[in-house]
């Protein structure tokens, strides 16, 4: 069973190409499917290909579409998948959630499963799923599943969806009679956009599995996840197991088992020439308890598993598919794919440089505000950018939440993709004029010392959570799409660290003695399932909120100062804190400190377009994150 975790489209049109070990674009993975498909026949296997969902935001390819996934949702249709479900990027919103309804979804039919997911039909004026409530269904050797597709417990969709509670769906009738279907079943697969460790705040496969094992004691459960963004192997008990599979589409995640009892499986149960899994589910690891034991089985059983968390690179696929020949890989709908991504690029213009960015700039490899830290970076970009001009000479306090940065900026070409890959949303620009230094000075420490901030639903905007776009990738396990909690700050689960393997298209050898900087992970297996070996990278924790200074005085401190935010944290993050540094201030008092057009997305661009000019068109370009420069 192979799931990807292309959270969010990082990376997996063209791929990476600062970060190459990242650096398979989509029509590589249409070519490593076929192949695998083809080995699973010959082997006398069944191969199935899974997606947990989130296909939008964070990629030019998507993002600079309209609507978003316009162009990107036909290339991504290219894979015969298996089983899929929805994700939260798909549902903040109305235009896109009508998309999938209205066309994705129709792509895929009952393969695509929404168990939990509902929208509004315009043609009917009622709630109906996106995609279908279950699926039943035997494979080619004959092996009879049961698959649900549940979405974590999210709220943050526009009005036209619904999100089903998973306490409310395991109650309903039609969800107990598919899992005490009348006809047999060999195995549950549940998958979702949701993290498969149930201690995890966010994650309800701990009330699935209870549900399903508590009416289905002696059935095997399989569970695929995502949403948390981390590379994740857990145990639940002897005959059930979950997967988690990474981020961005910087992992391909492969599960495989083996002694299901099923009367009509055909195929082969120890196939020959490959290495069988061989595994007992049998939690091996220091890993966080998995929560999900109330009507766990602890009986000895026949089944044993292997999991590996494959790095997306063309190597990495070619050498599973074909054994490293790299000649042999290519089929001919993988190639045409390919063009059709150099094609769309064009077409959208994703190429057009803006400036060449003179270092790599990491989320979390380096101390906050260091060197090479990205808050650096966005602090220095944001004073010599958000400027009104009317007020420029005006002292200004900029603050905004850390979480609107997306992911690393490499050294080398930052180009209109790259713009939204490292900070895709489009959040504005208010302030509140002439506010006290010795009041506006206390609100960055107040924010950061409170809850991480939230939007609320508003169908005019992007209905984003902010730690929706903070993604720690070595503090595991995060509910990194809600807010965080004391647990976010613990170690507390399977550990892994983000790698940047450098690596090309010309024929190499996959393992070199010195290991490159990226993941080390722990699972419930231990810390045998990174495909590639990696050096670890470090891992600093970053505070919820920056602030920039801009137009202060030479010396001394301003008596007043215009202090700039970002519009969704205006009303119900900023006012209470002047309210608690001693301020009195109302929504009346806010406005448009730029025009709302220039974004999170736009102040970036600006800065690389008047200060990254050295070198431009030919950028000297990085390694990656963990290299230096």
């Amino acid at each position: 069973m192979v799931d990807k975790g292309c959270l969010g489209l990082r990376l997996y049109e063209e791929g990476g190409k600062g970060e190459q070990n990242y650096g398979a674009d989509w029509g590589d993975y249409v070519s490593f499917t076929r192949h695998m498909k083809h080995k699973a026949g010959n082997l006398g296997v069944d191969l199935l290909l899974i997606d947990t969902g989130d296909l939008h935001d964070g990629n030019g390819l998507s993002d600079a579409s309209t609507p978003n996934g316009a162009i990107s949702n036909p290339i991504f249709e290219n894979i015969d998948y298996d089983l899929l479900s929805i994700g939260n990027h798909e549902l903040y919103v109305s235009e896109i959630a009508y998309e999938t309804f209205n066309q994705f979804s129709k792509v895929y039919g009952d393969r695509y499963i929404t168990s939990n997911v509902q929208i509004v039909n315009p043609a009917t004026g009622q709630f109906e799923y996106i995609g279908s409530k279950y699926r039943y269904f035997t494979t080619k050797h004959g092996l009879r599943i049961m698959a649900f597709g549940v979405l974590f417990d999210f709220t943050g969709n526009s009005n036209v969806s619904r999100v089903i509670k998973t306490r409310d769906l395991v109650k309903e009738s039609w969800f107990l009679n598919a899992v005490k279907y009348p006809q047999p079943i060999d195995l549950f697969v549940v998958i979702g956009h949701n993290p498969i460790r149930p201690s995890v705040s966010s994650s309800t496969f701990g009330t699935l599995y209870n549900t399903i094992r508590g009416l289905r004691p002696n059935i095997p459960i399989q569970t695929f996840g995502g949403h948390t963004h981390i590379r994740d192997f857990v145990v639940y008990d002897t005959i059930s197991t979950g997967l988690e599979s990474g981020r961005y589409c910087e992992t391909l995640g492969w599960a495989s088992m083996s002694g299901i009892n099923s009367s009509t499986f055909r195929g082969k149960q120890k196939p020959r020439g490959v290495p069988n899994p061989s595994q007992k589910a049998i939690k091996v690891s220091n890993t966080t308890s998995t929560g999900a034991t109330s009507n766990s089985t602890s009986r000895p059983s026949s089944l044993v598993y292997s999991r590996r968390y494959l790095d997306w690179n063309r190597l990495t696929f070619s050498y599973h598919a074909v054994g490293s020949q790299d000649h042999t890989f290519d089929y001919h709908s993988g190639q045409r794919v390919t063009n059709e991504v150099t094609q769309a690029r064009k077409q959208l213009n994703l190429t057009a440089l803006y400036g060449c960015a003179p270092e790599t700039y990491c989320q979390s490899c380096k101390p906050f505000l260091a060197d090479g830290n990205i808050f650096s970076l966005i602090q220095t970009a944001l004073a010599a950018t958000v400027i009104n001009e009317s007020r420029a000479e005006i002292p200004r306090l900029i603050i905004v939440n850390t979480g609107h940065i997306r992911f690393d900026l490499v050294k080398g070409p930052f180009t209109f993709d790259d713009s939204f890959i490292v900070s895709p949303f489009d959040d504005a620009f208010q302030f509140i004029p002439n506010v006290p230094y010795n009041i506006a000075s206390q609100v960055l420490g107040i924010l950061n010392a409170g809850a991480f901030q939230k939007r609320s639903v508003d169908t005019e905007i992007r209905n984003l959570d902010t730690w929706d776009f903070h993604f720690n990738t070595l503090l595991i396990p995060i509910d990194a799409c809600t807010a965080p909690d004391d647990q976010m700050k613990k170690d507390s689960g399977p550990r892994l660290h983000r790698r940047t393997e450098h690596l090309t298209r010309n024929p190499l050898h996959r393992r070199a003695p010195a290991l490159n900087p990226g993941y080390v992970t722990t699972d419930d297996f231990g810390t045998n399932g990174d495909d590639t070996p990696h050096s670890a990278i470090p891992f600093y924790p970053q505070p919820n909120d920056l602030q920039a200074n801009a137009s202060f005085p030479a010396s001394g401190l301003p008596e007043t100062v215009d202090l700039v935010f970002l519009d969704f944290i205006g009303a119900n993050y900023v006012i209470p804190a002047l309210a608690k540094a001693g301020g009195n201030y109302t929504k009346k008092d806010i406005s448009y400190y730029v025009d709302k057009e220039f974004t999170t997305n736009s102040y970036l661009p600006a800065y690389a377009k008047k200060y990254w000019q050295a070198n431009v068109p030919s950028c000297p370009v990085g390694q990656g994150v963990g290299y230096g420069n």
